[in-house]
């Protein structure tokens, strides 16, 4: 690769990339900006990792005004988060040319003033919509990262599109640049040429001979506790050095700072009196390594996901053991790198116990299921929220842990309600106490232990362990609940609906078959015979039953009363 004055780049916007350690251009780098700087609109096969932002940045800078008091550039962005951070980053590079730059939703003074305005296009068309943000002067648009951009944010789009000025630079990103991405380019960008183009993306779709694996591990927006981590690990397993591939003089730097706070010392490669190694250059980092009597007592970690299959192979081309950490926005990207360089990119497994890995996998194959038959899109609206503050992955991680904790505590076995609660010294506590409530459906209407638990814990705001044992009937089902939460799961629950059916709860009172009587409005008939068992409060022999309703009165007949019933 050449450098950016060689693409056309101005000298003080070079100087000022240097300044940030970025010297030489990267593969969609050096293909881009020559033809933005011409003044040609593009569809971009490219993501984070690539080095996107100074792909278009460069040319915003390079063409726009920087006296200007309106936006003349738009950065379209999938998230609030991102679009300030993407903001952040360019300031820097603005500090040179002057440019003013803001971010819309994030504190950022007077974005209707910046020159480059970074949105997401919900936001952006709600303040057009509301007068703050004037279209006059715009001549560039960015959509950056189309594919992950949600149902909402692709029909923002299209009415922006539709307020844009004709005239002008369009500029669409995505990884992959998917069917969606080609469709909406084709019908608003004029003559918009492919980088790469048509024909090498074709080529970059075929798998190249395999050299390998690389592995890699998802992480944070912040490495740095991940860094620490693996590289405390990596040594407490017995390996002599971890070289952390980093991608400026000045990142490494600042990690080798930050290990030091630590107490791990760095250096650059090679010296074996340093426990951790630090590599900006790879090909000198590379012919190290190759020298090295035990390659495979040394761990190469890529802090920031390789550019290209050039970058992949010199970091982890050798013998030693490797990995990659990745943010998941960059995960899409590095899996094209790794296919068009001919490894397979497998994640690294963590020392995990056999029975947890086990399931683990299970839970994937239900996801897998569940992605592929189920109609997922009022879901994905309903945690669209949180896809502004979160990643994707890790709205993901955080429900598949409640979904574990939900199954376990299904699992849980009861306590034996049976056993005498009488104590005998050094016996321990006594057992737990345990209520049986009668719930009008039963394995005929669909209902499994999950349903009942996840209705009973949501509605009445419960925890998991104020839930006991959970029996499943054709038509009804028992649950096992604390006596303190009884009445409060019987107001809650009671009148809702599981899988489609409307729900009755209340204290069972079966015979001796255990079936429960049900009889009234929303309650259970008479007491049962011998075996029965009786809620707290509940009347005694076989007339009517009166139980304190929930607005503090009494309800006669043995039904839990409801405000307004």
């Amino acid at each position: 690769m050449g450098s950016f004055d060689e693409l056309g780049v101005t000298p003080e916007l070079v100087e000022a990339l240097a300044a940030e350690g970025i010297e030489v251009p990267t593969e969609i780098q050096e293909a881009a900006i020559p033809l933005l700087l011409r003044g040609n609109s593009l569809l971009v096969q490219a993501g984070p990792g690539a080095g996107t932002l100074v792909t278009y940045g460069i040319p915003l800078l390079q063409t726009l005004d920087p006296d200007a008091t309106s936006p003349g550039g738009l950065v379209l962005a999938p998230s609030t988060e991102a679009a300030y951070n993407l903001a952040e980053s360019l300031s820097r590079l603005a500090v040179t040319t002057g440019h003013r730059i803001a971010a819309l939703g994030s504190p950022w003074a007077l974005p209707e003033l910046a020159g480059i305005l970074f949105a997401t296009p919900e936001d952006l068309l709600a303040a057009i919509r509301e007068s703050r943000i004037a279209l006059e002067g715009v001549t560039w648009v960015v959509v950056d990262g189309f594919p992950a951009l949600s149902p909402q944010g692709v029909e923002a789009l299209e009415s922006l599109f539709g307020l844009f000025p004709r005239e002008g630079q369009r500029l669409i990103l995505g990884q992959p640049l998917t069917d969606a991405a080609e469709a909406f380019g084709r019908a608003h960008l004029h003559r918009a040429v492919h980088v790469p183009a048509k024909a090498a993306q074709g080529e970059a779709r075929l798998t190249s001979p395999q050299r390998g694996e690389v592995q890699y591990r998802v992480v944070g927006e912040a490495k740095d506790p991940e860094v620490l981590r693996t590289v405390a690990n990596s040594l407490d397993e017995g390996y002599l050095h971890v070289l952390l591939y980093l991608k400026t003089d000045d990142q490494a730097a600042d990690m080798g700072d930050f290990l030091a706070l630590h107490g791990y010392l760095a250096s650059p490669p090679g010296d074996s009196d340093f426990p951790v190694w630090l590599a900006v250059e790879e090909l000198e980092a590379r012919k190290i390594l190759s020298a090295l009597d035990d390659p495979e007592s040394l761990v190469a970690v890529s802090v920031d996901v390789p550019f290209g299959p050039d970058s992949l192979d010199r970091r982890h081309g050798g013998q030693e053991k490797s990995v990659v950490l990745v943010r998941s926005r960059e995960l899409a990207h590095l899996k094209d790198v790794a296919r068009r360089t001919g490894y397979r990119l497998v994640p690294a497994r963590e020392p995990l116990p056999t029975r947890v890995v086990g399931e683990l996998e299970r839970l994937r194959d239900l996801l897998e299921k569940a992605l592929k038959e189920e109609n997922l899109a009022s879901h994905y609206l309903a945690l669209e929220p949180l896809f502004t503050r979160h990643s994707p992955a890790e709205v993901a991680a955080a429900a598949l842990v409640l979904l574990q904790r939900r199954q376990g505590a299904v699992r849980t076995p009861a306590p034996d309600t049976s056993a005498s609660h009488e104590r005998t010294p050094g016996s321990g506590p006594p057992p737990k106490t345990w209520v049986r409530l009668f719930v009008g459906v039963g394995e005929k209407d669909g209902v499994g232990p999950g349903d009942l638990l996840g209705a009973i814990t949501g509605e009445a705001a419960l925890e998991g362990s104020q839930i006991g044992k959970i029996e499943i009937r054709d038509t009804f089902s028992l649950v096992e609940v604390s006596p303190a939460s009884a009445d409060r799961i019987i107001r809650a629950v009671n009148g809702t609906t599981i899988k489609g059916r409307a729900v009755r709860v209340d204290y069972d009172r079966g015979g001796p078959t255990g079936r429960a009587a049900p009889s009234g409005r929303g309650g259970t008939g008479g007491r049962g015979g011998p075996g029965s068992r009786s809620g707290p409060g509940s009347g005694s022999g076989s007339g009517p039953v009166s139980r304190r309703g929930p607005g503090g009165g009494r309800s006669p007949g043995g039904g839990t009363r409801r405000p307004g019933s």
